[in-house]
């Protein structure tokens, strides 16, 4: 968040989604930096309830509104998308659903994928092929808790890419 919101000046008085929101800390943190219109957006009904109950508790519920849905089905036009899609690990091409949905409706994205060079070729192409253009990537790491009964370890540590990427004019 920090990046979008003080490296390039991508939150304050923007549109913002967030695509695939869990826990809703990417829309919280965009409410809470000034973002003018800030939308949540979650498959999991339980993972939308504790989205609002972690954004009354960040005294911003009333600058959120969450959608229990498909992101596939979300239309309209937002100045910035935010998205920690799933990785395609375990459902292969679940992320590239996420990355062009983004692209479809977004300006500006946000968006996390497993870092590798291979896949960071990969995530850049499918990039291009949406009109979209990579601005800028951020290599970092990305604590996972357990949060599912898939999960075997206490917490993971993966290498991730944030991906800048600018929706270019059609």
């Amino acid at each position: 968040m920090f990046i979008a919101s003080q490296v390039y000046n991508d939150i304050k008085d923007r549109k913002i989604i967030d695509l695939g929101c869990g826990s809703g800390f990417l829309a919280i943190g965009a409410a809470i930096l000034g973002a003018k219109e800030v939308i949540g957006v979650d498959l999991d009904l339980n993972a939308v309830k504790t989205a609002k109950k972690n954004a009354k508790t960040a005294k911003v519920e009333d600058k959120i509104q969450w959608v229990i849905g498909d992101v596939t089905s979300i239309t309209g036009k937002f100045d910035v998308v935010l998205q920690n899609p799933p990785f395609g690990v375990k459902k292969r091409g679940a992320d590239i659903l996420f990355l062009k949905k983004a692209l479809e409706i977004g300006r500006v994205i946000y968006t996390l994928h497993k870092s590798s060079e291979k896949n960071r070729k990969f995530i850049k192409n499918k990039i291009i092929n949406e009109k979209g253009e990579v601005s800028a990537i951020f290599q970092m790491n990305l604590i996972i808790p357990r949060l599912f009964n898939f999960h075997y370890k206490k917490r993971h540590i993966v290498k991730v890419d944030l991906y800048r990427v600018v929706k270019n004019d059609d």
